[in-house]
């Protein structure tokens, strides 16, 4: 059970919270102090805008707006000149006379909105070094989409390995790897409704359409007490609103896939919809082919989202993401998976100082293979309801308070196999399901401590119920691996009973504290150091032995078994501007530790296992680097160098004096462990018709296993392989480019239109995804093959919105 003085712990500082902040209203009122507060949008579609900057020159001061646009600053009594200021908007300003309560909403005209100067401030990953967010990397899809990319999709999952810190398994890997953790380590969030499978067609493309994106952040250090439940990263996306002045269509025809986005008012100037529809259409010239044209391959996905303001201070959201993959080979193998989100939202304006979400929230990853061949059907997924309310009180200029609590309901279903006709040997079978709740409260302030030091300070509480119905498979000392000392090896234990649990009667239960912290020192205008430590627990658990998640990969719960992760890292980094912000630089260090990183024993079968536990070793990871970014802001060539040096590893191990442990012991590379990540990006403005962009990529090869010896048995050749992941794959590279021609660059005209010209891997680089041993049938020698993905790759787009 929870301990009472983790209780006790809690409440007492949520009361010293409290205390605090009415210390400071009251002394505020003193002071004759008012609050300005409102909502910034776009004035073009009414379109709330997220991040931007309400500042104050006179007292040096200011505010950013939150996730729906509203922002509140608490200042003295007098007449103040307002800046806002955001990027990819022209800069306004206002004077106020505050000397009461004031409501003032404003509305930024877009850049694109009058012709485009010499002078071009578009980079909008730069940091603002004032507010304590370590390890926080911002992009827009107005960036995204200059950046040249495979096939000529935009692709925001593939933009952020662009990023200092990040990397993947490789070409057409799904997910992505944050500061040495695994791609199953982060937490992905559209409209705040988890995503356990971020990619389209096994790793080509993400789920992302970046049409209907609104807003991207990427938390990898620094992460606020408001998220949890992943151990290394939170990418945060937000789906536009919907326009609700006027209806507008854009889209985009490629050679792979296209799209159209359809917005406009449900009720003018207070509620608008959105909806999004994408599609691949390759499979489409296999058809052309006789001995392929019962094979598929595609993907589709439908974005929508409606918004209203009920009243001034009371608003509703409701968003919706549906997607499928489908692959089919001859009628004989068909693999359809993918995600499901709906989220209904409340925004609640309680006070000038007060503001409020709630949100409900269901998501569900299916995955469904048939096997016509066999005769069966294979169906599991994840499914999850989330219930949140979140409150952010601007208790005043120098402090900001969110907290708020939500509970999560999982199911899991690890599998489900039917037979698929009547004359099928399969026998039905369901692997038990698995139920569990994850319950958390959360505190988080801002706070400005001197003119030169902010920092950003938390506490999470969260709980897990691992719960029934279930049965529990029990071993003698409780022990479900074995380790044969005679042959070195690890071994299934053989259960010696089982248990029965109830309908959501508790099987196991933690709970945990997770603090968080971030500081900031000004040195002066241009530079600043910063530090942070936040601890993540993980109480999902992904089944996999692949370096990239792939649709067949399983989640399961924390339990009597399997113990959640816990994550602890600490950074250290430096930021500069120079020649007032047209160039920048950041610094930092990392170093993380993971406890209870699940490990396999060799020969691990993990699909359909009824007793996973069985093959599961707990071990732990840890990783260390040195990132630096260099950016260039302003100007016709704007871009970024980012680099990051680093070490990821993991240790297995044994837990008697005679157990060897994976790899005798002894710490080995993960993985997703890269040494050597440069990543270089550019942009540059031509004129109004022509804009280019460049990408290079260079990483250290990835970890693998080659086989160091071999024997014969019954005549076959059989490997024996070495250490785990103790050599690499070559080193992985490439450069892209791209072109972008807008015909008639009249950016007051209803039809607009551009073309996208880009070349994926410019110089035919064949990077190894896999190196296989084999015996040549010609020479009887064995050789190895390399596996590539892509070569060169042309591709063609082109964009319209009307």
């Amino acid at each position: 059970m929870i301990s009472k003085k983790i209780i006790y712990l809690f409440l007492l500082l949520l009361t010293s919270f409290y205390t605090f902040s009415q210390d400071k209203s009251n002394n505020e009122s003193a002071k004759q102090k008012f609050t300005l507060s409102g909502t910034i949008s776009d004035n073009n579609s009414n379109e709330t805008l997220i991040g931007v900057n309400v500042s104050i020159p006179e007292l040096k001061t200011g505010v950013i707006t939150n996730e729906y646009g509203f922002y509140s600053i608490t200042l003295p009594k007098g007449i103040y000149k307002i800046q806002i200021t955001s990027i990819g908007f022209q800069t306004t300003e206002g004077t106020v006379n505050l000397d009461k309560n004031t409501k003032m909403n404003f509305k930024l005209t877009g850049s694109e909105n009058v012709l485009k100067e010499v002078i071009i401030n578009s980079n909008d990953s730069q940091t603002e070094n004032r507010k304590p967010e370590m390890g926080v990397n911002k992009l827009s899809v107005a960036t995204i989409k200059k950046m040249p990319v495979v096939l000529g999709e935009v692709d925001i999952i593939k933009s952020i390995l662009l990023l200092p810190g990040v990397t993947n398994a490789g070409e057409a890997a799904s997910g992505f790897n944050v500061r040495g953790g695994g791609a199953d380590q982060n937490l992905i969030l559209m409209d705040e409704a988890s995503i356990f499978n971020s990619s389209h067609v096994f790793g080509f493309f993400s789920i992302f359409n970046p049409d209907a994106v609104k807003d991207i952040k990427l938390y990898k250090g620094g992460i606020p007490a408001r998220y949890g439940g992943r151990a290394s990263s939170v990418l945060d996306i937000y789906q536009k609103d919907g326009n609700s002045n006027d209806f507008h269509m854009s889209g985009g025809i490629g050679l792979i896939t296209s799209r159209l986005l359809a917005e406009g008012p449900i009720v003018k100037n207070k509620g608008s919809f959105l909806i999004a529809g994408r599609a691949s259409y390759a499979h489409l010239f296999l058809k052309l082919s006789e001995d392929q044209k019962d094979n598929a391959a595609y993907f589709y996905d439908l974005n929508a989202k409606l918004s209203y303001k009920l009243t001034p201070n009371n608003n509703l959201y409701m968003s919706g993401y549906f997607g499928r993959d489908v692959f089919a080979i001859n009628k004989s193998f068909t693999n359809i998976y993918g995600n499901t989100t709906f989220n209904t939202r409340w925004n609640h304006l309680f006070s000038e100082k007060l503001f409020s979400n709630l949100s409900a929230i269901f998501s569900d990853y299916y995955y469904g293979l048939d096997l016509d061949f066999v005769g069966f059907e294979w169906r599991s997924g994840i499914k999850n309801f989330n219930i949140k309310y979140d409150f952010r009180s601007y208790v005043s200029d120098k402090l900001k308070l969110n907290f708020g609590v939500n509970g999560i309901y999982y199911e899991f279903n690890p599998g489900t196999i039917k037979p698929s006709s009547p004359d099928s040997g399969i026998n039905p079978d369901q692997l038990e399901k698995k139920y569990a709740y994850e319950p958390a409260i959360y505190i988080n302030a801002e706070q400005k401590i001197t003119d030169r030091i902010d920092i950003n300070y938390g506490l999470r509480y969260s709980l897990f119920y691992n719960v029934g119905s279930s049965t529990v498979n029990l071993y003698e000392n409780d022990n479900p691996v074995l380790f044969n000392s005679q042959f070195q090896i690890y071994e299934k234990a053989t259960p010696i009973g089982t248990k029965q649990y109830s309908k959501n009667e508790v099987i196991k239960s933690f709970d945990y504290l997770e603090p968080r912290l971030s500081v900031n020192y000004q040195l002066n205008e241009n530079q600043s150091f910063q530090a942070s430590y936040n601890r993540m627990v993980q109480y999902l658990q992904l089944i996999s032995n692949t370096s990239s998640p792939t649709p067949l990969d399983v989640w399961t719960p924390s339990g009597t078994y399997i113990k959640p992760q816990i994550a602890d890292q600490v950074a250290l980094g430096y930021f500069r501007k120079f020649k007032e912000g047209a160039y920048s630089t950041e610094v930092s260090g990392f170093y993380k530790e993971v406890q209870n990183r699940l490990d396999y024993i060799d020969g691990a079968n993990l699909i359909a296992n009824k007793a996973i536990e069985q093959v599961l070793l707990n071990g732990q990871l840890r990783s260390y680097g040195l990132e630096l970014m260099l950016k260039k802001n302003e100007g016709k060539l704007t871009g970024w160098i980012s680099y990051t040096l680093s070490k990821s590893e993991q240790q297995t191990p044994g837990r008697t004096p005679e157990e060897t442990g994976i790899n005798n012991g002894q710490w080995y590379n993960t993985a997703y462990d890269k040494v050597n990540n440069l990543a270089v990006t550019g942009s540059y403005y031509l004129n109004p018709k022509w804009a280019f962009g460049a990408n290079f990529i260079y990483q250290t090869g990835q970890p693998t296993t080659y086989p160091n010896g071999q024997y014969e048995y019954l005549g076959m050749t059989i490997p024996i392989y070495g250490l785990r992941n103790k050599e690499r794959l070559p080193s992985f590279n490439h450069l892209d480019i791209s072109a972008t021609l807008t015909p008639k660059p009249n950016y007051n005209k209803n039809w607009r239109s551009e073309w996208v010209f880009s070349i994926y891997n410019v110089y035919n680089r064949k990077n190894a995804a896999s190196i296989a041993f084999r015996e040549n049938l010609d020479t009887g020698t064995n050789e190895a093959v390399k596996t590539s993905i892509f070569g060169i790759v042309p591709a063609v787009s082109y964009n319209f919105k009307f």
